[in-house]
């Protein structure tokens, strides 16, 4: 599948803002399964320059400043990517959670260096009896990395409720977790600190979902969704897999990476801190169009 993918967030203040410095984290992360052909990003008012890096996870971070008084900010981002079907995993043979795990810890597995951040507690992240209990059925050591995984999503789809309302961006882990209830990334985060409870490497991977209109009905603009899942480090062969526990699938062509981390606080899409401002208002619209719709 290839898309065009249009991201917009606009801020409007109610008194100017004098001065702003932010961070924006919106240029999808080429990896296996996904090419990145292009990407821009819009910035109005035009800062006088952008700065851009990766950060130790591999993540594109662009960084600017505006020095002069506006009332609004709009940063749109527009990429072209090509996503690959990574979802057939039918006749794969995957190791076990207790080879995986043992990889990592006697560091015979090639890549442990790279991967042994994703073990340990995060800034948002902390391991616990409690999450370790939840998922034992899920999670023995002698089952296969892959179907334990997905037996873990299946669990999270089924015992918790999607509810927008009942979790706020900064909410912890463990309160969604207790409840029952949040959103995507409550959900990834719950499945993250499940996983790394048992010693067993998970990343948060923040990103966008493509939503397909209802039968007879046309695409609508802006419609598509920012999303969150979680990523499975599951040996050198296969390396990381992504599951979604909202969807209860593995992630596939509806799927488009854009950052991973250790939790959301690695990979939020915009941060920032302005001077001013009033009380501002913020709208977010998120586009995934095929190209082939065009």
């Amino acid at each position: 599948m290839k898309y065009r993918i249009t991201h917009t967030t606009s801020y409007k203040y109610s008194t100017p803002v004098s001065v702003c410095h932010n961070v924006v984290m919106l240029t999808p992360h080429e990896c296996p399964g996904l090419i990145v052909h292009q990407h821009q990003l819009a910035i109005e008012p035009g800062p006088a320059r952008i700065h851009q890096r990766q950060d130790m996870f591999g993540n594109v971070v662009q960084r600017f400043s505006l020095e002069e008084s506006h009332a609004k900010l709009v940063i749109k981002a527009v990429s072209e990517v090509s996503v690959q079907d990574r979802s057939d995993l039918a006749g794969v043979t995957s190791p076990t959670c207790r080879q995986v795990v043992a990889g990592l810890a006697d560091r015979t597995d090639a890549r442990w260096l790279d991967v042994i951040p994703f073990v340990f507690d995060s800034p948002r992240i902390r391991r616990s009896a409690d999450f370790h209990a939840w998922a034992s059925a899920d999670l023995p050591p002698d089952r296969p990395i892959v179907e334990a995984a997905l037996a873990l999503t299946k669990h999270i789809y089924q015992e918790f409720r999607y509810d927008k309302d009942a979790t706020q961006v900064d909410t912890p882990t463990s309160v969604a977790f207790e409840a029952r209830h949040g959103v995507c990334q409550d959900f990834a985060h719950v499945g993250v600190a499940c996983l790394r409870s048992h010693g067993i490497a998970a990343r948060y991977v923040s990103g966008y979902l493509r939503t397909l209109p209802p039968e007879g009905k046309p695409r609508l603009v802006g419609a598509d969704q920012s999303h969150a899942w979680l990523s499975v480090y599951c040996g050198e062969t296969l390396g990381w897999v992504d599951f979604d526990p909202t969807n209860n699938c593995l992630c596939s062509t509806d799927h488009v990476t854009v950052a991973s981390g250790r939790d959301y606080s690695d990979v939020v899409p915009i941060k920032g801190v302005f001077l001013g401002g009033g009380e501002p208002t913020l709208s977010v619209s998120v586009d995934v169009a095929p190209l082939d719709a065009d």
